[in-house]
């Protein structure tokens, strides 16, 4: 089995505070992540449930938040990731650590997540374009919530 890394990137016009909010922030976005909702003290060590619904199939998935680090440049938090739907046994080795490292910049943030564990190159592509989408959605509702905001 390989270890290819999915790798997802994004800029987002809105402040680093916001954007890690909203990222580490439990209920559902439309937008982000397929509309799951998302369960979480957001903690060092807390479990992280994803459910929602998958291509007509419900799922959840879950793990663990692994490192917490909102201190130092770049903000970081690293997440453990299992998703049922995989069809692999619920074992360490069959997860995920999702890695999402936020930079400020000029125009707001630039966000990088990458998921490591995937077995082929395929499968990480697969991961990269879900992740890309789950990005996306972060971007469009940072930014519409920057914009609301009062200058």
């Amino acid at each position: 089995m390989g270890n290819y890394v999915a790798r997802a990137e994004v800029d987002v016009r809105a402040p680093r505070r916001e954007v890690w909010k909203l990222l580490t922030s439990s209920g559902s976005h439309p937008e982000i992540l397929f509309g799951a909702e998302v369960v979480s003290d957001w903690r060092l060590g807390s479990r992280i449930v994803w459910r929602g619904e998958w291509q007509g199939r419900a799922f959840e998935d879950h793990g663990r938040v692994i490192e917490l680090d909102d201190r130092e440049e770049p903000w970081r938090i690293v997440l453990t990731h299992f998703s049922p739907l995989s069809g692999l046994p619920d074992v360490p080795e069959n997860y995920h650590a999702l890695h999402f490292e936020l930079n400020a910049t000029p125009e707001g943030t630039h966000i990088t997540l990458d998921q490591d564990n995937n077995p082929t190159v395929e499968a990480a592509r697969h991961s990269r374009d879900n992740w890309v989408a789950m990005l996306q959605g972060v971007k469009e509702v940072a930014e519409r919530s920057a914009a609301s905001r009062p200058a």
